[in-house]
């Protein structure tokens, strides 16, 4: 066992992620022994790594793409929340035992507070998709329907939780009242100037925008919302709020918001 607790996050890759960055500055902040690392794993290295974690070697984690499916092997008990969702990405140790939980879902629900909606539509099928189907379940929401670049994926997701899939083509067709962006289409990179849905999906109805990514600050998807006349988001409150239940599972001690702010506002200039 390691003097001090080391915390971290695996994925591949993982040399974008910021997690680092915030709960440093959270473990510095409250004056908390330990550290966080991001370490790049492929997959054929879980086991090799839960084993570690288990002779103490790593006192908590976070999962990011691609090995929040498959970590739920790995380890001894998936919470309800997590269960249903089909994904974790955090785990943390209760009574001797290891324990994946979806603070993703904590996480949208969080960015999502105070709101209410009739019908949600969700553009993308990955993990986060997942997340946010449970939240707005949490919220019952009436309706939610699911659409992706690949209409498996859709047909898949949305079988699995009973909702309705509608093809990548049609999505334009759905009249909702929130649309949530979960792709990659305008992230900062060579995704930047792209939406997933036209300027005209939008007009002549209002809502509210919310997009998973929070970097650019305002994605061409949030523009566009705006322009019309919708509320708009970013995922920059998701992000902090599941890396501060996180951070409350593994320390019992909560995550300064102020704090997480602060830090990556600095390191994402804004």
């Amino acid at each position: 066992m390691p003097d001090q607790p080391t915390y971290c996050v695996i994925g591949h890759p993982i040399a974008h992620s910021l997690s680092p960055l915030m709960h440093n500055a959270a473990l510095k902040a409250l004056g908390l022994p330990g550290s966080y690392k991001a370490l790049n794993l492929q997959q054929e290295e879980l086991a090799d790594f839960f084993a570690s974690m288990r002779k103490g070697a790593i006192q908590g984690c976070n999962i990011t793409l691609p090995h929040k499916v498959m970590a739920m092997q790995y380890v001894d008990e998936v919470t309800p929340q997590a269960r249903l969702a089909g994904a974790i990405n955090t785990v943390f140790w209760k009574d001797g035992r290891l324990v994946g939980e979806n603070t993703d879902v904590i996480g949208f629900a969080a960015a999502m507070q105070g709101r209410t909606f009739q019908h949600a539509l969700i553009l993308g099928a990955g993990g986060v998709s997942r997340a946010a189907i449970v939240a707005l379940r949490n919220m019952n929401v009436a309706q939610i329907t699911i659409s992706n670049r690949t209409w498996t994926k859709a047909k898949d997701m949305a079988e699995e939780f009973g909702i309705e899939a509608v093809p990548w083509e049609e999505r334009h067709d759905t009249d909702c009242d929130l649309a949530v962006n979960a792709t990659s289409l305008g992230m900062t990179g060579g995704q930047e100037a792209m939406s997933p849905v036209s300027f005209g999906f939008f007009a002549g109805r209002s809502g509210f925008a919310y997009d998973i990514i929070y970097t650019p600050a305002k994605t061409r998807f949030l523009q566009q919302a705006e322009s019309a006349g919708w509320g708009t988001d970013n995922g920059l409150s998701m992000f902090v709020e599941q890396g501060r239940a996180s951070f409350r599972l593994w320390t019992g001690c909560t995550m300064p918001a102020d704090t997480a702010y602060a830090c990556l506002a600095e390191a994402l200039g804004r």
